[in-house]
């Protein structure tokens, strides 16, 4: 079971934040570092100092680690055009070694794209499908060939289709409930298929689908990672896990229910139920980035038992 740590910024942390959360992440074991994208806040965080882009600081995070993969859930389709996003996780792939993962998905927050000016296009999933094959296409293309794609939404003609990636294969991410088109939209595009802060019995039964629609597509449903992405409110007794759900705004019994809360024991206890129905990855939501302790508490008393 690998545990990453999965960070929303939008809600008010600064690079420097980051970068310190990252470098915990890469000391304490973690498997990976991945952030949201986002640039607006929300419920009632004041999202202070601003939001930060998410390819800009993986690119500063890729030079400042060395080993902890670095990846979006998920990157907005409606915030890139995809040529352009091609040659941007090219670059922090080749600035990291290797160690880029891209989450791509429609993108769905409506209030943040009248907040910056950004376009947000009524037909999201036909443009999120076109975006993937571009991607994937542009860094399948052979050096020295050319890329052409002629879709509804999008045309390239005549692509260098550069620079590659440092990966001869950079991991897409694919996640949501959609039950249909999303599943087939993994079976044809995606490494890992993610579902976000779902039930067990939820989260089964998408698994399902996504399964299904791989082997449907000629793939072995096993050739994808299946993971979780739940909050985390982690403590050593119940009055330390009580002032953690009470610095982000939450009541430990929805946590318990919702995500992985309480004792080491317990969260083990719900990993392995996860895991039971065919989860072997877990991007754990930190809504305190100040917290380094509860990062620590994870790793020594969490993390160290599922190794």
């Amino acid at each position: 079971m690998d545990l990453r740590i999965f960070t929303e910024p939008q809600q008010g942390a600064s690079y420097d934040t980051l970068l310190t959360v990252a470098k915990a992440t890469e000391d304490l074991g973690f498997d990976a570092f991945f952030r949201s994208d986002h640039y607006l806040r929300m419920g009632s965080a004041d999202g202070l100092p601003g939001p930060t882009d998410a390819w800009i600081t993986l690119a500063g995070l890729a030079r400042e680690t060395r080993r902890i993969r670095l990846g979006t859930l998920m990157t907005a389709g409606t915030f890139r055009l995809p040529g352009v996003l091609a040659i941007q996780v090219a670059q922090v792939d080749q600035m990291s070694g290797g160690r880029v993962e891209l989450g791509l998905g429609s993108g769905w927050f409506e209030e943040e794209h009248r907040a910056y000016g950004i376009p947000f296009p009524k037909e999201k999933f036909g443009r999120l499908e076109e975006q993937l094959e571009i991607v994937t296409g542009l860094w399948q293309t052979p050096v020295g060939q050319t890329f052409n794609h002629n879709g509804t939404h999008y045309q390239l003609t005549d692509s260098p289709a550069l620079p590659k990636p440092a990966q001869s294969k950079v991991p897409v991410l694919i996640g949501g409930h959609g039950a249909v088109r999303t599943p087939r939209l993994a079976a044809q595009y995606a490494d890992e298929f993610n579902i976000p802060f779902a039930s067990i019995e939820d989260t089964e039964r998408q698994f399902g689908r996504v399964r299904a629609a791989a082997e449907a597509f000629g793939r072995k449903a096993d050739d994808l990672v299946y993971s979780n992405a739940l909050v985390a409110c982690v403590g050593k007794d119940d009055d330390e896990v009580a002032r953690r759900a009470a610095v982000i705004g939450r009541e430990v019994a929805e946590l318990k229910a919702n995500g992985l809360a309480g004792s080491p024991a317990e969260v083990l206890d719900k990993i392995g139920r996860y895991a039971e129905i065919g989860v072997s990855r877990v991007y754990l939501q930190i809504l305190d980035l100040e917290d380094l302790d509860h990062l620590e508490l994870i790793s020594s008393q969490v993390q160290s038992q599922l190794s």
